[in-house]
């Protein structure tokens, strides 16, 4: 499977069209079906489902979607390799990646960045939203550098640096709600509350731990991924959202209003890397200014 070929794959998948996939990759449409067709062939498995001659748009099977998802992934990882490799030994130059989920300990990274960005200013960035999960999945398969997560890493698989920022679990609702007036919120206080919480928690069940009782005897009307889009509907009065503190900003002109759960649930953040990871330049400069500034 060569990766010249992936990439013709992707653009058929892309403009849904063999023929404007060979007028973008400047090819002849007998040249790119004859690749597609080996391609097909190599794996055993058809890729495509091809249009009727009144529409020609070309649909991908089940497995074409699945090599989608993989080919954009190899070719991500064949670009993070390049730049790394073609870096200068005497000029620092490149790209760090960082996988993270949404909370304002970000701003320690930020920091960091900063002050490297003025010693090597060649450097970018990229950040990768998502949970846990996420990060993991994105770590292990080698297309970001660093992740950012809540909880203890597993040290077995990932080297860690724990960061001095703690993020507090609470309760996101309008400033008009019945449950605004009080400074903490019980687990009575959202026993037959609508809520939202994030499909993260969903999984690990320290909600329902905090609760004491199953997640299937709340009223939870809806799980989400990022939290902004999940406060958009809180200020609609569609519910209580479970979330970490310090993401939606709730000063001045807001809405909305945040109060801690009550008992206290604490987590820790940890930046991890892969171990044994050998780090580009940059990556290194970048672990290296964490450490030095948080370590």
């Amino acid at each position: 499977m060569e990766i010249r070929v992936l990439q013709y794959f992707l653009a058929i998948a892309r403009e849904q069209s063999i023929i404007r996939a060979a007028e973008s990759l400047h090819l002849s449409q007998p040249t790119l079906s004859t690749q597609i067709k080996n391609l097909e062939e190599e794996l055993g498995k058809q890729l495509l489902i091809r249009g009727t001659k009144g529409s020609r748009k070309v649909t991908l099977t089940e497995e074409g979607m699945i090599l989608r998802k993989r080919a954009e992934e190899i070719l991500d990882l064949v670009k993070k390799t390049e730049n790394e490799i073609t870096c200068s030994d005497n000029i620092i130059i490149g790209d760090v990646y960082i996988g993270a989920g949404e909370t304002d300990g970000m701003r320690l990274l930020a920091k960091a960045a900063g002050k490297l960005k003025k010693l090597y200013p060649g450097i970018h960035y990229h950040i990768s939203s998502g949970n846990a999960l996420f990060v993991r999945e994105q770590l292990d398969k080698g297309l970001i550098d660093f992740g950012i997560i809540f909880g203890a890493p597993d040290l077995t698989k990932y080297d860690a640096l724990k960061l001095p920022s703690k993020d507090i679990w609470g309760v996101l609702m309008p400033k008009d709600s019945p449950l605004a007036g009080k400074e903490t919120i019980s687990p009575e206080d959202l026993y037959g509350q609508p809520l939202l919480i994030s499909q993260q928690e969903q999984k690990e069940g320290q909600l329902s731990r905090w609760m004491k009782c199953r997640l299937s005897d709340l009223d939870i009307i809806m799980t989400y991924n990022l939290l902004f889009n999940a406060s958009l509907l809180v200020e609609e009065g569609l519910g209580y959202a479970v979330c970490l503190d310090g993401i939606i900003n709730t000063t001045g002109d807001s809405r909305l209003c945040f109060r801690p759960l009550a008992p206290t649930i604490e987590v820790e953040m940890y930046m991890i890397w892969k171990k044994y990871q050998i780090f580009s330049k940059p990556a290194e400069k970048f672990l290296r200014m964490m450490q030095e500034n948080y370590g």
